[in-house]
């Protein structure tokens, strides 16, 4: 299958490719967004390649073994290789072969999971650092590639690290989902045509990590693919929550317990408010954790807008973890599990399908801020871009009011951005544009803003045309918008 997407993260390898210098290049991102994928159809041809994988929970001998394994696949299948007894001399039997077969073919060397490779006490960190310093920095056609889903640990052990490899990383690639329109493309890339709306509900899901876009099927629709990877007891989203947690973190019971508080307050959560839903302490131990979750791509952290840097909120961005907490956990936990296909079809009239949905598409679309700039032709203007949320007391002169989006711009001009999904085109009545009036109100009392303000609908459909949205309504996004890119 050709590589889908991807071309920042191509131009990049291509130029490793053909540097004159010998390369070390780290990726890190989530678990199954393709990481492996990308670096082995990359380079498919292009040169001499050598890739061990590292083995969950696998002894230190037995990730040598392997090693050993991978060292006669790739240079002398039919010749007898010594067994390495340490990284050290792993390593240096590798740096023999490299020499023999260098001529003038590049040569890539995938680390691929190293994190599970470099278990405790294994040398293999100051080995890999000896003998690129040693040897491998000097071979001016080697490229080595080192790669881990523990994201974190890739930052604090190799990129961020103050000994050991620290500046000897060449470059870098944090691979991230694919956006709406990759998606889209990848789909029609297996054969698979959808509409709008239907790859906007699997990417609410599922998000555009490609391994669960892989087991779509095609002739289905989006109601169908949901029902059999999330509702049905062999489906391979069903049970995925568990297994992602357990592969990527060592104290993923703690993990859990955060995310799960998390995922409750859906417009995000303090650090201090997070602390006491969980009963964990506050220091090192929790701040690990919490980057641990951000590097792989489950939460993050943003300020909401008119706040301090430090009164930084955390929300879920992972899409898969969301919909598992909302929807199919409370499946599991009824007990026996019947597939039932119409499950998903009937939860759409339901309001916690509305306000799901609701929320989802909003993080899509914020998400999707850059195509949102680049429809509205303000990309070289835009500043600050964030939520803002008034919560009125009992004695407040204000009523509460909520904006999903706010880009402040630098001529001195604002985009109120009310983001609707809806499946089909969205009216402004007069109760609504009323509540608009509300918000834009509150909005420039509680934050004394002298800014211009620009009202902007973010819709699935579009909005129909009326006396109220031609009073009210500046501009126009819609998901088509996102899908182009």
């Amino acid at each position: 299958m050709n590589l889908v997407g991807r071309d920042n993260e191509k131009t990049k390898l291509d130029h490793l490719l053909h540097s004159n210098e010998s390369e070390l290049l780290a990726i890190y991102g989530r678990r199954r967004v393709g990481k492996t994928f990308l670096i082995r159809q990359f380079f498919k041809g292009k040169g001499f390649f050598f890739e061990i994988v590292g083995q969950k929970n696998a002894s230190y001998q037995t990730q040598l073994d392997n090693f050993h394994q991978s060292i006669r696949e790739t240079f002398m299948p039919d010749l007898p290789i010594k067994k390495p007894e340490s990284w050290k001399e792993a390593f240096s039997i590798l740096t023999s072969f490299i020499r023999y077969h260098q001529q003038n073919r590049k040569i890539i060397l995938f680390f691929d999971e190293l994190p599970w490779l470099a278990t405790k006490r294994s040398g293999l960190l100051e080995a890999l650092d000896y003998e690129w310093n040693s040897q491998w920095s000097k071979i001016d056609n080697l490229i080595v590639i080192v790669c881990g889903s523990a994201a974190s640990w890739i930052l604090e052990k190799l990129i961020n690290a103050k000994g050991g490899l620290h500046n000897r990383i060449t470059d870098t690639i944090h691979l991230h989902p694919f956006s709406l329109s990759e998606t889209a493309l990848y789909l029609k890339s297996k054969g698979i045509r959808l509409k709008p709306m239907q790859i906007l509900e699997l990417y609410m899901v599922m998000g555009g990590i490609p391994h669960y876009l892989r087991q779509i099927k095609k002739g289905q629709s989006s109601t169908q693919i949901i029902n059999s990877l999330c509702f049905h007891k062999d489906g391979f989203l069903f049970s995925e929550f568990n297994r992602l947690f357990e592969s990527l973190f060592d104290h993923s019971d703690v993990h859990n317990i955060i995310i799960r508080e998390i995922a409750k307050k859906r417009n995000g959560i303090s650090r201090e408010a997070l602390l006491k839903a969980t009963g964990l302490t506050s220091g090192g131990t929790f701040k690990k954790r919490i980057m641990e979750l951000r590097e792989s791509g489950f939460i993050e952290e943003f300020i909401p807008f008119d706040k301090r840097k430090k009164e930084f909120m955390i929300k879920i961005s992972d899409e898969y973890t969301l919909f598992f907490l909302n929807w199919i956990e409370p499946v599991q936990h009824k007990g026996t599990i019947k597939y039932n296909p119409n499950y998903w079809l009937n939860m759409a009239n339901t309001p916690l399908f509305k306000i799901w949905s609701g929320y989802a598409f909003e993080s899509v679309c914020i998400k999707h801020i850059d195509c949102v700039l680049k429809c509205l032709d303000i990309r070289n203007m835009a500043g600050e871009v964030g939520s803002w949320h008034h919560h009125a007391s009992a004695k407040s002169d204000y009523p509460g009011a909520q904006i999903d989006l706010i880009i402040d711009r630098n001529d001195n001009a604002m985009n109120i951005c009310e983001i609707k999904y809806s499946s089909n085109i969205f009216t402004i009545d007069k109760n609504y544009a009323k509540s608009l009036i509300n918000k834009m109100s509150v909005f420039e009392d509680k934050t004394r803003t002298k800014k211009q303000l620009f009202l902007t609908m973010i819709t699935t459909h579009g909005i129909k045309q009326n006396i109220w949205s031609a009073d009210l309504v500046d501009s126009e996004v819609v998901l088509s918008h996102l899908l182009n890119g």
